[in-house]
C-alpha cells in the first residue's frame, strides 16, 4: 500500500481523508499548513502527497510550483 501525505487546514476534511485512506490500508501522515507540509517532504518520503489550495501561510500552489 502506499505512504500518503495530507496537508490540510479543515480538521473534519483531513480526519475524514485519514479515517478512509487508513481503512483502506494505506499509510497516512497530515499536517495542517504548507510549512509544516514541506519540513515532512524534506525528511520523509511519500507515494502521493494530497494537497489543499487554501493553506494558512505557504498555500497549495506556491508548494507545487
Amino acid at each position: 500500500m502506499a505512504k500518503i501525505l495530507i496537508i490540510e487546514d479543515e480538521p473534519d476534511m483531513r480526519m475524514g481523508l485519514e479515517k478512509n485512506l487508513t481503512y483502506e490500508g494505506h499509510t497516512v501522515d497530515s499536517v495542517v499548513d504548507g510549512e509544516s507540509g514541506l519540513e515532512r517532504l524534506r525528511t520523509n518520503t511519500y507515494h502521493l502527497v494530497l494537497v489543499d489550495v487554501m493553506l494558512p501561510g505557504i498555500d497549495g500552489f506556491e508548494m507545487v510550483i
